[in-house]
């Protein structure tokens, strides 16, 4: 299950959503062309609003309150959280 986790200043995904073999995930895919996209997005706009890890985990550090990052990061969080109505059993989204 991919798990994605909602703090202050930082979201974290990780997990696999095993809906399909790697490379087949479609819950995977989406969830890496949702959050990439964005990621992608809001560094074309100011490179200093988030920076990123990638390893075991994605984690994502909110570095900047603007308005245009906040935005883009709940439009991610929200398109997630559909994902995770439409597959409950690959992903949840957890919010603190």
């Amino acid at each position: 299950m991919i798990k994605v986790t909602c703090l202050a200043k930082k979201i974290e995904i990780s997990g696999h959503a095993c809906f399909d073999s790697y490379g087949k995930d479609i819950v995977c895919a989406s969830v890496s062309s949702i959050v990439y996209t964005t990621i992608n997005g809001i560094l074309s706009l100011n490179d200093k609003a988030i920076s990123y890890v990638d390893g075991d985990k994605l984690e994502i550090f909110i570095q900047s309150d603007d308005e245009v990052t906040s935005k883009l990061l709940q439009n991610m969080l929200t398109l997630l959280q559909e994902l995770a109505r439409q597959y409950p059993k690959n992903i949840i989204v957890k919010e603190s």
